[in-house]
This record gives structure tokens, C-alpha cells and sequence, in this order.
């Protein structure tokens, strides 16, 4: 398992490392270019595949890892779930994204741009030196075009998250010498043509892959029916048509794919438990001796600043959301769960004070002092870099277990899988669909299903006792961590605002700092009005809040990059044009 969860990345170093050390040395073409012939057989196209499969991570990009990281946790920290963290000096660009002053310099911006945009032309040029390989069959031909259509369209997808116009590029477009063949106007909506993409991929992709980490017809279906829900809500409205396409798809994989959620909550963020039977597209990471490339460097900055990570402290967790996860008869709190605080105090024997009952995810998804933490050590706010800046909680779904820990190069790398698509995904998309489209007793069931998993006492955190030394505690098999309680929706739902608010909070509550809050906000129409409520209470805990505002309208999406619009310039005039908020 481990060897085939290398094979993209490792393979592609290969190739390189084979180029490069070719005894013709001296006849080599210039570093960064490439003819045709070098690459235009059956080994060299699927070398070209390999190198855009790298690109989806994000670490592509010379210089910089986590700016264009998969995860998204540079940008979601402009979301109610995260916070950027660390201390106040250290990268002032994702202050600026946390704060949202939004500015087309900022590197973060222009990294994620630039590494999407590398991945568009890894998948280009893929297709396009196929066109011209002899030596290979006709059934793998279609299988790398549709690979390669599948990565195509995950690029453009994250680009049309960041985005509002960003440009889209096809292997009609690409000419891998010409600089100025991919300076596209950004002069028409992507989503037709990012479905198109994802279409076409499904048609022909094979239901299994002997490969993990190669996409199958269900993951371009789940990807397809990703794109619609994203177009379900323009401007914060149902749009019916759009809701209706996804939910056939959504319906389809639910009832026919090969899918079933794992027993435990937390089997979805474990090494051990990656591409298990929830998962339908997962990141694939390794660890080697050799090198840190193929693992998940591009989060690794977002590990506590204690031992044994000792870096660097970003990514923290808001209080916002470890207020979420309070329930009342074991159901969320949908319009009172800010009203209170969850304390983050401890008792003298370094126990959590908190009584009041708990969603037991809460402690899958944030540190809290007095909990033990992935089975590292128990929580305390030693594990943060500077608490009178970002406070005492801290993000954990993407951390190795410590069994999977410092294998290799910088102990904060791991081979731990990021789950992009998963069944609990497609439950909560489909209850999203089922109540504008008027069932909302099958929405109810799947949220129901979600809630009864995250019920599971055998995936609740067990409750620890610390030793004489730091890193010593005893763990009390068998007794929950804290007063987990939660129950299903066993009341019919018959109003439509109070089943979709139910549906967007479990929504919340599952996939918490994983990445997708604040394109969640974004899709449903209802940024301003969460993010400007959680500013206003946030900056009651972190001062540097204070003052500022979302602006509707504007901070949706990002401003384009000035360097891709001054780059993109042909006969002295950009192709590309900013965005009119910006």
C-alpha cells in the first residue's frame, strides 16, 4: 500500500533525476525547456501525467510550500472556523487575509494562482504531447486524456473558489514554447467549462483504479456534482435547475458507488486509516528517507510550537467554533451557540473545567486544554506560541498520530492523507439539495446518519491523566473525555429556513478547518452577514479584530494577482482584467 501511495510523485522524480543525468549531458536543451521528441512516447507522456498529479498538493511552486497548499488553511483563516495564529510579526501576508485586507500583491494570492495555473499547464501539455506518441494503445490514450481532463478541471475548480473571473485555460490554448500562447482573457464564466471537464472524465474513467490516488469515474462524478452545488446559490437564492443536476449525481453515488462511512469520526484524519471506504479522491502523501517533497510540507507550519513539533503555530482554531459544538439535549445550538463561551480553563489537576455537554467532535477537530491531544499528550496552552495574541485552541484533523510522526526530514511532515472528497460529503450535499427541492424528511435522514456516526462512544477521546513529567499521562480506556452528548433529528422537520440552517451547521460541525468554511460561506450567499456576527464577537477575544469588516459584494473572492494581469500583457495591454471590486 505504502509503495503505490508513492507512485505519482516518486515517479516523477525519477524522470527528472533520469533526465538530468543523461551521459549527453552536453547536447541537453536549456533547463526549463523541453522539445517535444524528449517526452512524445508512452514512458514520457505518463511521466508528464505524474508531473501534473504533483501539482495537485500544491508544494510545485520553487520557494514556497504552503501559499498554494491543497488544504486552503491560508485562506480559510478568513473564515469563522480558523485564525491565523503563531504570533503577530510572523507572515504578515495571512494577517492581512485573516483581516481581510484583500490586496492583488499579496504573495499568498499570487502563489495560489501561480500553482493552479502551473498545474492548468502540467494537464495541457499532458494532452497535448499525447497527440503525438505512436507507441501506445488506444484504451490507456483515452485514460490519460481523461486523468488529465479530471486534474484540468480540479485546478480550475480552486481557481474558481479564489476567484470571480479567473481565466481558463484548454490544450487548444497551450503551446509549451510559447509564452504567449496562455495569455487568455478572463472574459467568460469557467463553471460550464469546468463541468465540461469533469464530464468528460467520468464518461471514461474505470470505477476502481488498481492505483490509489488516480481519480475514478465516481470521483469526477462527485467533482461534477461539487461544481453544481456551487452554482446552486447564485446570489444567496436557490437556483433549482443547478440543485436538481447535482442531487441525480449525488443520488447515483449514494445509491450505486462503492461507498460507506467509516464506523469513526476520526478514521477519516488518520495515516493509518487513509483511502478507506468513505473516501472517493483523498491527496495521497509519503514519507521517505530520502526527502520531504512528497509529503504534506504544505501544512506543516500549522503544528503547535511545543514538542515534538516545536513549529511554528499557525493555524489556530477560533472561539467562534469550539462554541459550535455545544449541544442542548444532544442537538447543536443553530441560533444561541455564540451566547456562551466554551472555558478554556483547567482545574489544578490540569483538567478541562468545562461540564456543560459536548458534539464529541469537537476534540477530533480542536485542542483544548485538559484533553488529550491525537495521543501525543494532553492539551495545554503550552502548545501556543504567543495565547494573549490567537488564544488557547488549535487545529488537529491534519497532524499525523504519533505512530505515523517523524519519519523523515522535518518532524512536522507526514504522510497523512488530506481527504478532498468524501462520502460524508456527498450525505450532506444531497440533504443541502432535499431541502430546496422540498424532502425535507430524506434531508433529515441524512443529516441523521452523519450524527449517528459522530455518536459512535467507540470514537470518542478517552479521558487521560497527567504524570510527574510533561509528556507522561495514562489514558482511562473507556471514560469520554468530556460530557459528550449527541442525538439525531428525531422530530420531523417542516420548516424550510430551520432544516437548511440545521443542514449548514452539521455541515460546520463535520468538516471544521478542513479547508472549505469560508467557500462554504461564499457558495450559499451568506458571507457578510456570518462573518460581519463572528468579527464582532471574535474581537471580543482577539483585540487585533477589533474594527474591521467584511464587505459584501467584495471580499466573496480575491483580488486577481497584479503580477498575473502586468504578465499577462500582450503588445503592452493585459489580457487579464481585475476584478471590478478590486
Amino acid at each position: 500500500m505504502k509503495k503505490r501511495n508513492w507512485i505519482f510523485i516518486t515517479s516523477c522524480t525519477l524522470l527528472l533525476l533520469g533526465t538530468a543525468c543523461n551521459d549527453e549531458f552536453l547536447d541537453r536543451q536549456p533547463q526549463g525547456q523541453f522539445s517535444e521528441g524528449d517526452v512524445a512516447t508512452a514512458d514520457g507522456v505518463e511521466g508528464l501525467l505524474i508531473g501534473a498529479y504533483n501539482m495537485v498538493p500544491g508544494g510545485g511552486l520553487t520557494g514556497q510550500t504552503w501559499h498554494n497548499d491543497i488544504h486552503s488553511w491560508v485562506f480559510n483563516i478568513a473564515s469563522d472556523d480558523g485564525l491565523k495564529g503563531t504570533d503577530a510579526g510572523d507572515q504578515p501576508e495571512q494577517s492581512f487575509i485573516e483581516q481581510y485586507d484583500f490586496q492583488s500583491f499579496n504573495r499568498h494570492i499570487r502563489d495560489k494562482w501561480r500553482g493552479l495555473y502551473k498545474g492548468v499547464a502540467a494537464a495541457n501539455n499532458t494532452i497535448n504531447t499525447l497527440a503525438e506518441v505512436e507507441d501506445i494503445s488506444e484504451a490507456r490514450r483515452a485514460q490519460i486524456i481523461a486523468e488529465a481532463r479530471f486534474l484540468r478541471g480540479l485546478f480550475h475548480f480552486e481557481a474558481r473558489k479564489m476567484w470571480r473571473m479567473p481565466t481558463y485555460i484548454d490544450e487548444t490554448n497551450f503551446v509549451l514554447n510559447d509564452l504567449e500562447s496562455t495569455k487568455v482573457p478572463n472574459d467568460r464564466e469557467i463553471w460550464p467549462l469546468i463541468e465540461a471537464d469533469f464530464e468528460a472524465a467520468a464518461a471514461v474513467l474505470p470505477t476502481t483504479q488498481s492505483d490509489v490516488g488516480r481519480p475514478t469515474s465516481w470521483a469526477a462524478k462527485a467533482f461534477l456534482a461539487k461544481a453544481k452545488m456551487y452554482q446552486g446559490w447564485p446570489n444567496g437564492t436557490a437556483d433549482l435547475g443547478k440543485l436538481g443536476e447535482a442531487k441525480v449525481l449525488l443520488d447515483d453515488i449514494v445509491n450505486n458507488g462503492p461507498f460507506s462511512l467509516v464506523p469513526n469520526f476520526q478514521d477519516n484524519f488518520l495515516v493509518a486509516t487513509r483511502n478507506n471506504s468513505e473516501s472517493i479522491f483523498e491527496v495521497q502523501y509519503a514519507i521517505n528517507s530520502a526527502s520531504g517533497d512528497v509529503a504534506n510540507r504544505g501544512i506543516g507550519l500549522a503544528h503547535p510550537y511545543t514538542d515534538p513539533w516545536g513549529c511554528c503555530g499557525f493555524y489556530q482554531a477560533s472561539q467562534n467554533l469550539v462554541n459550535a459544538y455545544q449541544t442542548v439535549d444532544g442537538l447543536p445550538l443553530l441560533d444561541a451557540f455564540d451566547a456562551t463561551d466554551v472555558s478554556p480553563d483547567t482545574n489544578a489537576d490540569g483538567t478541562s473545567v468545562v461540564t456543560t455537554t459536548l458534539d464529541p467532535r469537537i476534540d477530533h477537530s480542536v485542542g483544548r486544554p485538559g484533553i488529550l491531544f491525537k495521543g501525543f499528550k494532553i492539551y495545554q496552552t503550552d502548545f501556543v506560541r504567543d495565547l494573549n495574541y490567537a488564544g488557547p485552541w488549535f487545529s488537529q484533523k491534519h497532524m499525523a498520530e504519533p505512530e505515523a510522526f517523524a519519519q523523515g526530514g522535518w518532524q512536522n511532515l507526514s504522510a497523512n492523507n488530506y481527504r478532498i472528497m468524501r462520502l460524508g460529503m456527498i450525505y450532506l450535499w444531497l440533504a443541502e439539495a432535499e431541502v430546496e427541492l422540498g424532502d425535507l424528511d430524506r434531508a433529515r435522514e441524512l443529516v441523521n446518519l452523519i450524527r449517528a456516526r459522530a455518536s459512535n462512544p467507540e470514537g470518542f477521546v478517552s479521558a487521560a491523566t497527567q504524570g510527574a513529567e510533561r509528556n507522561d499521562f495514562t489514558v482511562l480506556e473507556g471514560t469520554p473525555a468530556a460530557n459528550y452528548e449527541i442525538s439525531q433529528y428525531n422530530t420531523p422537520w417542516t420548516d424550510q429556513a430551520t432544516a437548511r440552517k440545521a443542514v449548514r451547521f452539521e455541515t460546520r460541525l463535520e468538516f471544521a478547518l478542513e479547508g472549505h468554511r469560508l467557500f462554504d460561506l461564499q457558495r450559499w450567499g451568506i458571507s457578510a452577514e456570518v462573518l460581519n456576527a463572528y468579527i464582532a464577537s471574535e474581537s471580543q477575544h482577539r483585540s487585533y479584530m477589533a474594527g474591521k469588516s467584511f464587505t459584501a459584494g467584495k471580499h466573496e473572492y480575491f483580488p486577481i494577482p497584479l503580477e498575473a494581469i502586468d504578465r499577462s500583457a500582450i503588445d503592452g495591454v493585459p489580457t487579464l482584467t481585475q476584478d471590478p471590486a478590486y
